[in-house]
């Protein structure tokens, strides 16, 4: 009998013993990933960074031939060549700037009160960055990242693409001297605080929660008051009497340089996401929808008021669009990305058909009201918009976060602010220095050949 009770007394505490070891092993492997996750070195990953490079590509694409073909073919064909050399030496000038101090300037750190609004020198020539390191600045990838002259390379194209748009504004009447100083000071004194603003960690607009994924106002808004203050400043383009403005003179150009921008578009939008990941497929999706939209409805009033559709008409409904989603990628569903599309058609048909006309200002291309315009409303949708869905860490107003909405509205102010009067005194200095302006000869016979000596087309012997 005695021998049987300590036969069951063992059982028992074994099978104690036993369940317990089973809990606490079961306790160990689920708590493991956490730990490892917390203690894990970020590293490059190699699909990520392939999927970066590419989106870099893209975006490069964007400017030159995407942008250059898009302005060339709306102007005159005596303006075409400066429209693209425009285009091009911006990649080259920006590039330069922006490795020397302009990236910097925008994503690096600075001291005491300047800290919020501008970044340092300690990156000047990309100083002490080696080809192994992680980039400091990703989304959702916390430990599988990219290397860090990769996130330099793809925001040097958003560097590039910027002073670029501002180029519809004011095409067909600018020295091409002045124009280069002036877009190489835009750059670096209105571009390079209001990325640092928006987009570094010590951003003030960063920290009060600003949401812009790719560029709504940092890119299209900056850009866009730039283009309105130019116009104006600059005044009309001088005809002879009795002409009036040609319309664009090689629409093909026109059709596919907004093919070029929609396609590297995917880029600078899905790239934005910093991974090739569920975030990118969605900055895709509601990239290529918004701009679905937009070009149907630009289509639809072109057709009521001018009762004809124009291929014109929906390749510039198709770049409103993409103007609009950019500042939403990351944040709204396709539902979001269907209402900005539709809108934003309607808002800027609006501004360059009426709006325009009315005022009797000369933004040569529409790049504020098709940039400016499309960027502030996608800047404002993006507070209205954006769903948890997406980031669980993000929300708008239709989602219960009035609050964002009016974050999103302190970031648009700020900045049409900032860049319209820091434009305004760039623009002068350099009218009162090298001056700006071409003479009414120069615009009569065409900027191609008083600035580059060059013309597009050459007739048959």
């Amino acid at each position: 009998m005695k021998n049987k009770f300590l036969i069951y007394a063992g059982l028992l505490i074994g099978t104690i013993f036993g369940f317990a070891a089973s809990s606490f092993a079961q306790a160990v492997t689920a708590v493991a990933p956490s730990v490892a996750a917390v203690v894990q070195t970020p590293f490059i990953s190699a699909g990520n960074t392939a999927w970066m490079i590419m989106a870099t590509a893209l975006v490069m694409l964007m400017t030159i031939p995407g942008l250059a073909l898009f302005y060339g073919g709306l102007v005159r064909n005596k303006n075409i060549l400066n429209v693209l050399m425009q285009c091009f030496i911006l990649l080259a000038v920006i590039t330069l700037e922006w490795v020397i101090f302009g990236y910097s300037n925008a994503f690096g750190s600075s001291t005491g009160f300047l800290a919020p609004y501008i970044g340092g020198f300690d990156w000047a020539f990309l100083k002490g960055i080696k080809v192994t390191d992680v980039s400091p600045y990703y989304i959702s990838q916390a430990t599988e990242r990219i290397p860090h002259i990769i996130f330099i390379m793809f925001q040097c194209m958003f560097a590039v693409i910027t002073p670029a748009l501002i180029i519809g504004a004011y095409a067909e009447r600018m020295k091409f001297r002045g124009f280069l100083v002036f877009s190489l000071l835009w750059s670096i004194l209105v571009y390079n605080p209001v990325a640092h603003w928006v987009w570094s960690a010590d951003g003030w607009l960063f920290k009060l929660g600003a949401l812009d994924f790719a560029g709504g106002t940092v890119v299209h808004i900056n850009a866009g008051i730039a283009a309105l203050v130019t116009a104006i400043m600059l005044g009309k383009r001088k005809l002879p009497k009795g002409q009036h403005i040609t319309p664009p003179h090689n629409i093909p150009f026109v059709v596919i340089g907004a093919a070029l921008l929609w396609f590297g578009w995917f880029g600078f939008n899905a790239g934005s996401g910093l991974a090739a990941d569920g975030l990118a497929a969605n900055a895709f999706l509601v990239t290529h929808v918004a701009a679905a939209a937009a070009a149907l409805s630009w289509v639809l009033l072109d057709w009521f008021s001018n009762r004809k559709p124009t291929i014109v008409g929906i390749s510039t409904g198709a770049v409103a669009g993409l103007v609009a989603i950019t500042p939403a990628a990351g944040f709204v569903d396709v539902s979001g990305a269907i209402i900005i599309g539709l809108l934003v058609s309607v808002m800027c048909f609006f501004m360059v058909s009426v709006v325009k006309r009315k005022l009797g200002y000369d933004d040569s291309l529409d790049a504020f009201g098709v940039h400016g315009i499309g960027g502030i409303w996608g800047a404002i949708a993006t507070g209205l918009f954006a769903t948890p869905v997406i980031q669980s860490a993000y929300s708008g107003a239709f989602y219960g976060n009035p609050k964002q909405l009016g974050i999103q509205m302190i970031a648009i102010v700020s900045t049409l602010i900032y860049s319209g009067v820091l434009t305004a005194v760039i623009f002068k200095i350099v009218e009162k220095t090298l001056g700006i302006r071409a003479t009414e000869e120069e615009e009569v016979s065409g900027l191609d050949l008083t600035q580059h000596d060059e013309i597009a087309y050459n007739e048959a012997d």
